[in-house]
């Protein structure tokens, strides 16, 4: 299995990437190839999906993407181009905060998902949607952290606002910065 490939974008089409890594071109069906610019170095995050006649290379530009394709490919009825068309259309964020709050008017806008696959993406996948956070949290942001939680504020609802805060001001200034997000 592998988790990404970092190298030379030689070739963008409408459906996949190709990224050439010491002499060898890999094909990498992504999302939306355009967000990545011809002839740079990239970290491609990868998926493969080995099935009787095809071993595909799926690509993202973050790992949460790739982490919210595997989740959406684990749903019934959810296959890996399905997926694709959900992560082209919308962010990470916007799609991830739709299955969390049931919201399947926003899910049946994507190509190919209707009623019924909004609503299993919804009932498999609700509250099961959390990201490895890879930040490094400053002593003031735990502050904040401590201090929202003993106000009654709940994980789910710090987690979203915590990254948004500039770690540089002070914990004070962090606790009113945060208290206004929540209060939006």
């Amino acid at each position: 299995m592998y988790n990404y490939i970092k190298g030379n974008i030689t070739e963008i089409n409408p459906n996949y990437i190709t990224v050439e890594n010491n002499g060898i071109g890999y094909q990498v069906i992504t999302p939306n190839p355009y967000a990545f610019i011809l002839h740079t170095e990239a970290t491609v995050y990868l998926y493969q999906k080995v099935s009787e006649d095809n071993i595909s290379l799926f690509g993202f530009k973050t790992q949460k993407a790739k982490e919210l394709f595997i989740k959406l490919i684990s749903v019934n009825g959810i296959g890996p181009k399905s997926a694709n068309a959900i992560l082209a259309s919308g962010s990470v964020e916007s799609i991830a905060d739709a299955i969390e709050d049931g919201n399947a008017k926003y899910l049946q806008k994507f190509p190919g998902i209707g009623p019924k696959a909004s609503q299993q993406i919804i009932l498999d996948l609700k509250g099961k949607i959390e990201f490895e956070d890879t930040t490094i949290k400053t002593a003031n942001l735990l502050e904040v952290e401590e201090a929202l939680v003993a106000l009654g504020y709940k994980d789910k609802e710090i987690k979203k606002i915590i990254p948004k805060l500039d770690p540089s001001k002070l914990t004070h200034e962090l606790i009113k910065d945060a208290l206004a997000m929540m209060l939006k």
